[in-house]
């Protein structure tokens, strides 16, 4: 077989792997907590974004002035996590994160960072995310 037949069966395999992390991976929106989902289901999503919460969907990590793009996502094979790549921005500053999502049940995610705990209040990406059913993102 011709080196470059095997070499574009490699990409096809490589992005058909990436598509299946993703079937599995985050479905909708998630928030801080439950009354965050209660209220971003009364006043809306963008309303909970302003106040200074983050949103995590499968896309990643969304706030007022701050994101993390997800831009590799592995599935692990003897539990319900993934581990995820991500490049994430906040004003004048752009750095590298690796995260664990753990889905700990139907409508809960915990998150856990290698980027340490910035000022005080802050807990990095590290934390649980709940599930808001009804709420799209903007």
């Amino acid at each position: 077989m011709p080196r470059s037949a095997i070499c574009l069966i490699a990409v096809c395999l490589s992005a058909t792997a990436a598509v299946a992390a993703d079937a599995d991976f985050i479905k909708g929106v998630y928030l801080g907590s439950e009354a965050l989902c209660a209220q971003a289901k009364k006043d809306g999503l963008q309303t909970v974004i302003e106040a200074g919460e983050v949103v995590l969907t499968s896309r990643g990590l969304d706030s007022i002035e701050y994101n993390c793009e997800f831009m590799q996502i592995t599935k692990a094979t003897r539990a319900p996590a993934w581990l995820v790549s991500a490049i994430c921005q906040e004003p004048g500053h752009l750095f590298p994160d690796v995260l664990s999502i753990t889905e700990m049940n139907e409508t809960q995610f915990d998150l856990v960072s290698v980027k340490p705990a910035g000022e005080e209040g802050d807990s990095g990406n590290t934390g649980s995310y709940y599930f808001c059913p009804d709420v799209a993102v903007p």
